[in-house]
């Protein structure tokens, strides 16, 4: 019996991550990250340290908040706490956050995606 899930076409499977690389359907990149069903993109707004991560950092996300289920947050190899108050912020503007670290969190998104969520994964590359 076959298990892997069906990913159709033009979706976004995160293939592996490790050392602060991502490869997603075939495409590496060294940076941080937004990866949608139908796209990847660098995350442009990525603070420096999680600590300086505010809402205007997911502001590219708020915009298309009536397009997603669930934001995961992957924090880098080890799961980092966002402030009480980001959370609750986020979740004002629609946008439920997630937060694990990053090897979860790409797990978590390609179960997600497979299932047909509307899931986003914001990632990390901190050490």
């Amino acid at each position: 019996m076959d298990v892997t899930p069906l990913i159709r076409d033009g979706q976004q499977v995160i293939q592996s991550y490790a050392a602060g690389r991502f490869k997603i359907s075939g495409i590496s990149y060294e940076q941080a990250v937004i990866v949608k069903p139908h796209e990847t993109v660098v995350w442009d707004e990525a603070p420096n340290d999680i600590k300086s991560i505010n809402v205007q950092s997911f502001q590219s996300l708020i915009d298309q908040a009536d397009d997603i289920d669930v934001v995961l947050f992957g924090t880098g190899n080890k799961m980092q706490f966002v402030s009480p108050k980001l959370r609750q912020e986020l979740s004002a503007v629609g946008l439920p956050i997630d937060v694990m670290d990053t090897s979860a969190a790409c797990r978590t998104y390609n179960v997600l995606m497979a299932e047909g969520r509307r899931v986003v994964a914001v990632m990390m590359t901190y050490e």
